[in-house]
């Protein structure tokens, strides 16, 4: 176990209309410092599909796509005891500020990817947001059994709030 702190920012602008919320960068995101920087993570594959975007590669592009579209991205967790990337090691969380985000952006919904982001988020987070989140099954490599299809399926809600505010 080593103590990690959260070292990039979060992802939004005052246009903001959802706020992904995962639960602590891997190891990979870590290193590359950006979200969901793990080549076989499939969220960027999930959110291109949906958008009907092509794949971002960089990080400037992931960015833009993220703010072109009006989602936030940030993570529950701004820091905590954990062994490489596994969630199920998280220990003494210190959660995000979230107000940052919601105080600034019109966030109508928030969305957790994963089962660990969604606990993590309602234990530590949810009453000082004003919000429930919305619990989306996990993108990561970890979740072998939702096939790409399945989960760009169960991630299409979050279109709901995109187009309604467009």
């Amino acid at each position: 176990m080593e103590h990690v702190e959260h070292t990039f920012e979060p992802v939004f602008d005052c246009d903001s209309r959802i706020l992904i919320l995962g639960s602590f960068p891997s190891v990979k995101s870590r290193e590359g410092n950006f979200y969901y920087h793990h080549p076989q993570n499939r969220f960027w594959k999930v959110l291109g599909r949906l958008l009907n975007e092509p794949l971002p590669a960089t990080v400037d592009e992931k960015r833009k796509m993220l703010l072109s579209r009006h989602i936030a991205v940030w993570d529950v967790i701004e820091s905590c005891d954990i062994q490489g990337s596994s969630d199920s090691s998280i220990r003494n969380v210190v959660p995000a500020d979230l107000t940052m985000i919601l105080k600034r952006a019109p966030v109508k919904q928030i969305y957790a990817n994963g089962e660990t982001a969604y606990k993590l988020y309602r234990k530590y987070c949810e009453e000082s947001a004003g919000m429930p989140a919305v619990r989306l099954p996990s993108t990561s490599p970890a979740n072998a059994a939702w096939s790409l299809e399945r989960l760009t399926q169960a991630w299409s809600v979050i279109l709901e709030n995109l187009i309604a505010g467009a």
